[in-house]
């Protein structure tokens, strides 16, 4: 049984930094795509960043230059680096894998959540 464990998260000072870690553990046959989304109280859940299985990384227009997603293949871990939070950060991140289990069919992962706060 394949499920995605986050680690990371806390409260924070505005400007400050926080790493979000997520592993697919169990036996995965391929990871498509791996990255973070985000919900805040009262909002949808929107896509933060992912990596791509090429490799290739998209951001949402709101983080896009001070967060930074990373893969590691071989470990079926991904990473989020947070720089210069700010209080809209404020949000509950999920890590999201597009991924095959081993004899299993492609389908979404979610992690359990970790919550992020990040003080004015």
């Amino acid at each position: 049984q394949v499920e995605l464990v986050e680690s990371g998260g806390g409260l924070v000072q505005a400007g400050r930094s926080l790493r979000l870690s997520c592993v697919a553990s169990g036996l995965v046959f391929r990871v498509y795509t791996m990255g973070w989304y985000r919900q805040a109280p009262g909002n949808q859940r929107d896509l933060v960043a992912y990596v791509s299985d090429s490799g290739r990384a998209n951001y949402s227009d709101s983080v896009k230059g001070r967060f930074t997603v990373s893969r590691d293949n071989p470990k079926n871990t991904v990473t989020l680096q947070m720089d210069s939070l700010k209080p809209e950060d404020t949000a509950v991140y999920y890590c999201h894998a597009d991924l095959r289990p081993a004899g299993g069919r492609r389908s979404d992962y979610w992690g359990q959540g970790t919550q992020v706060t990040v003080s004015s």
